[in-house]
């Protein structure tokens, strides 16, 4: 019996069965527990029972033992809900903008805290993995705030919220960095019982948030995925598309809560949204490839030309790869995997999407000794002196950088990487060149905390860490 999903169920079984005798039938009933399940819960009490006739109750002796089951496996008790809520919109009041790019709209501190609580109630949390796919409202840190016990992890594409995470949650929570349409880290890939998730709200965003959450669930008949929702009551052929769309993946719903999580913003939905309680079936592993527009705003989104970066600007980046007679090779953005060129072939790379955070991590993928990359002109990273130094400074294991602003066009920026031979003696070489190799086989001194991660998926503040810890 594992009790860590359907904990409150459980708990009611065993409350029942420590206050007086229980028929089977009326106890299946009671408690809604399939009836294997229940069979297997009094095989797993075993002694502890007592019988008469078809009749089944805990023994007096051993009952009162079982009563802090009863009422919640360490479920927590909140003694001042009032001081939770103010913490948790300290939480808030800090964390980074949104970005409407990423479609992030701020849930309200009551709706985060109303989150926490309802999957304390309803699943195991001492016992019970709980991964994030996307947090920009903090529901990890609510949780953590409720269950410091808790087993947490966040996977985000933000950089900013994973720092902030880190931050507030004094290292409680292990953080993970990941492009969701490039893939899903090995650090969080079957890792959990309980997956949450507040994805874009479009088709194309629920269904690969869903996919990756099945990801992570290290058993998904045994898991559950549970999703914020919402759509315009005016527009319900969209919700019902996005229906289809997640049991197209294989998920069932086993509950939908109707205006669950509430908003500051996203007034075309009422600032609302359902709570999904999703359960996979033995057959949702399955996935094909994602799209990569998948949000509602910005270069990414479904109604945007994403992918087509003007052919001029393609042609510019690859005469630029191209100097001093190399061939070029031409790849996208997909740092899930190395990015390899032949010798003395130059790699050029079309970042025209980048949200921010690829650049660092496509530079740490790239094996060539030379890598021109097409940028937004506006990409965080080139924006002021000091974040291009910032860049120089964490690439400089690797590559020295030239950042070419307005380049080839008013548009775009380009930022080419030459490989520094001077730098291949240094132990942050060896880190930085392998970065998809577990930390510990590459840095045999590596704290344990990192040891079984890779460079590529750590939060970028994490990535400077480590290269001040090398250095």
């Amino acid at each position: 019996m594992d009790s860590r999903v359907d904990a409150q169920k459980y708990r009611l079984a065993i409350g029942l069965l420590a206050a007086r005798w229980q028929e089977f039938d009326e106890l299946v009933r009671a408690t809604a527990l399939p009836r294997r399940s229940a069979e297997e819960l009094l095989a797993e009490l075993g002694d502890d029972l007592e019988r008469e006739g078809s009749a089944v109750r805990l023994r007096p002796g051993v009952a009162e033992g079982y009563r802090g089951t009863a009422s919640g496996p360490a479920t927590a008790s909140v003694a001042d809900p009032a001081e939770v809520l103010a913490r948790i919109e300290r939480h808030l009041a800090e964390v980074p903008p949104p970005l409407p790019a990423l479609d992030h709209v701020q849930a309200t501190a009551d709706t985060v805290l109303r989150r926490a609580t309802w999957l304390d109630e309803h699943y195991d949390l001492g016992r019970a993995r709980l991964v994030f796919v996307g947090d920009h409202d903090l529901t990890s840190l609510a949780v953590h705030e409720l269950r410091p016990d808790a087993d947490l992890a966040v996977v985000d594409v933000d950089d900013r919220v994973l720092a902030h995470v880190d931050r507030r949650g004094g290292g409680g929570i292990l953080t993970v960095h990941a492009d969701l349409r490039f893939g899903l880290p090995r650090a969080v890939a079957g890792r959990a019982d309980v997956v949450f998730s507040d994805p874009p709200y479009t088709p194309e965003g629920m269904t690969l948030f869903a996919a990756r959450a099945i990801e992570c669930l290290a058993d998904p008949p045994a898991g559950r995925v549970v999703l914020a929702y919402g759509y315009s009551a005016r527009h319900p052929t969209l919700g019902r598309q996005t229906q289809r769309a997640l049991l197209g993946l294989g998920l069932t719903f086993e509950a939908i809560l109707p205006g669950f999580h509430r908003y500051h913003g996203a007034q075309a939905i009422g600032s609302a949204a359902d709570l999904y309680v999703c359960h996979p079936t033995s057959r949702a592993r399955k996935k094909s490839a994602p799209e990569r527009a998948i949000y509602t705003h910005g270069p990414a989104s479904v109604e945007s030309a994403a992918g087509k970066t003007a052919e001029a600007a393609r042609t510019a980046l690859v005469e630029l790869a191209g100097q001093g007679g190399r061939h070029v090779t031409t790849a996208g953005p997909d740092y899930s995997k190395p990015i390899t060129a032949e010798h003395d072939t130059a790699l050029a790379l079309d970042l025209g999407e980048d949200p921010g955070p690829w650049l660092v991590r496509v530079l740490l993928a790239a094996s060539a000794a030379r890598v021109a990359v097409l940028l937004p002109n506006a990409h965080p990273d080139l924006g002021d002196a000091a974040s291009q130094s910032a860049l120089k400074a964490l690439l400089a294991p690797k590559y020295r950088l030239r950042l070419l602003r307005s380049t080839p066009d008013a548009t775009h920026a380009v930022v080419l990487a030459e490989r520094r031979e001077d730098a291949g003696d240094s132990a942050a070489h060896a880190v930085w060149t392998r970065a998809h190799a577990r930390l510990g086989n590459v840095w045999p001194q590596a704290p344990a905390e990192l040891a079984d991660l890779r460079l590529i998926d750590l939060p970028r503040h994490r990535i400077v860490d480590v290269l001040r810890l090398l250095d």
